[in-house]
């Protein structure tokens, strides 16, 4: 694409400004077909192995037949235990690359005996909506399908295509969002609600992250293994004692600091709010990636550590058969999250360097991730974002942001499709519990998030 179309981190200082524009208006009506939608969302039970994927998608096509979509515009496939839906809202030059709204149908498990709720019946209750899915991702998609099939009845004509690509395992192998990216590979951008979005902190919001790269995921087995033995005979090559001392150098070892404009971006803006040694480091290091004192410093932080590079850290173990007679295997599982851009096989080939046993193997366990670069910043994307955020929260700065853990970007990112996590919501830090016990969705960023999603359309479906 031409360089005009993307932005320098000097531009994002300069859209960042943007003046904002007339508030939104709260629709009442919108704001309760979206709650609706949620609601008999979250009772169904999308969860891996279970049989809610057909139902639940067969409910979202109806809301948005019902809103004018035809039939035959929406697609549902099933596969392998889940499904996957792709619903496409007709521009008018077909001529033009499509934009796909991303989402995922699926949830993470629960179990009703740990919850105080049921976790698959809603409950609203002190302005939250509980539930598993009500945060993620079931709110942002709620919320999606109102706006389309809002704007569908209004008879709104975007310039390109737009589609919606709900997956169906996004919390586990991702299998569905690979076969949809492959499907949409050379759309012009995939819009990814389920990344980004505002923090409220002390009560206020404060900042809008745009999310344009994450860190790929990938699991490693290293395994040592010996003729073994009585244990009455003990021999230099324990299996268990040769990983323990392969372990440890894995420990000692740090993979390089790495930057890429997502992360500068991201550590210009928190070094601003950010007081003391670490505000410093964080604005040396943005602007000097060279200033070993400032990646030490950050790189002692636990929670700056993950930013500046790929980690690897030991999470499972297993080794011997019996009490009584030395190990003839000794097993260690290694987490990886890589640094984007970083392939795959260079992390193993660290990895094997790094452990220096010859007698090990380290082989790549089946996890669902795929090597991902880092998204451009787009100067569209980053102006549609200001102006949607500002509409809500004039003084709220919008900054770039890469997220440790995966989402479906990451496939789609892989097939080339820029893709950009806008969530509409605005949260407090430990407030949802997504993935977690009790989760919740509070129902005050509703209308900001109607308002917000259907900016972003307006503006970038043109």
């Amino acid at each position: 694409m031409p360089v005009s179309r993307f932005v320098s981190l000097g531009l994002v200082a300069t859209l960042l400004a943007t003046s904002a524009g007339a508030a939104p208006k709260p629709d009442p009506a919108l704001n309760a077909q979206a709650l609706e939608i949620l609601k008999r969302g979250i009772a169904f039970r999308t969860v891996a192995g279970g049989d809610q994927f057909i139902p639940y998608a067969e409910y979202l096509k109806g809301v948005l037949v019902a809103g004018g979509f035809k039939p035959e515009e929406i697609t549902i496939e099933p596969m392998a235990g889940t499904a996957f839906l792709l619903a496409r809202y007709p521009g008018k030059d077909p001529g033009k690359k499509p934009i796909v709204i991303s989402a995922h149908m699926d949830v993470v498990e629960a179990r009703p005996e740990d919850w105080t709720r049921d976790p698959f019946t809603p409950v609203i209750e002190n302005g939250y909506i509980y539930g598993r899915g009500a945060t993620d991702n079931k709110f942002e998609l709620s919320v999606m399908v109102a706006t389309l099939a809002k704007l569908r009845r209004e008879g709104w004509k975007p310039g390109r295509d737009v589609i919606l690509a709900l997956s169906g395992d996004e919390e586990t192998v991702m299998a569905t969002t690979a076969v949809m990216a492959q499907r949409l590979k050379g759309a012009e951008m995939v819009l990814n609600i389920d990344g980004g979005g505002g923090s409220i902190i002390n009560g206020k919001p404060a900042v809008y992250d745009i999310q344009g790269a994450e860190k790929t995921y990938a699991d490693f087995e290293i395994t040592v293994t010996d003729p073994g033995g009585h244990s009455s005979r003990p021999t230099p090559t324990n299996a268990i004692y040769r990983l323990s001392r392969a372990l440890d150098r894995l420990a000692a070892y740090r993979f390089p600091a790495m930057q890429n404009e997502i992360t500068r971006g991201s550590m210009l803006a928190d070094a601003a709010s950010t007081s003391g040694v670490i505000g410093d480091a964080l604005r040396r290091y943005a602007n000097n990636p060279a200033d070993a004192d400032a990646m030490e410093i950050l790189s002692k932080d636990t929670q700056q550590n993950p930013r500046l590079r790929t980690t690897c850290i030991a999470t499972m173990i297993q080794g011997g058969h019996a009490p009584n007679a030395l190990p003839q295997r000794a097993t260690a599982t290694v987490n990886c999250r890589i640094f984007p851009g970083t392939p795959a096989t260079s992390v193993r080939e660290t990895l094997v360097q790094v452990i220096n046993d010859p007698s090990a193997t380290v082989t790549r366990l089946a996890d669902g991730s795929v090597d991902s670069p880092p998204s451009p910043l787009r100067a569209d994307v980053i102006a549609a974002v200001t102006k949607a955020v500002k509409a809500r929260f004039p003084g709220v700065p919008v900054v770039p942001s890469q997220q440790a853990g995966a989402t479906d970007s990451m496939h789609f990112r892989a097939v080339g499709i820029p893709s950009y996590g806008v969530s509409g919501m605005f949260t407090r830090p430990g407030e949802s519990f997504a993935h977690g016990l009790n989760e919740k969705a509070p129902l005050d960023t509703l209308d900001g998030s109607l308002a917000h999603h259907e900016s972003l359309l307006r503006d970038l479906a043109k």
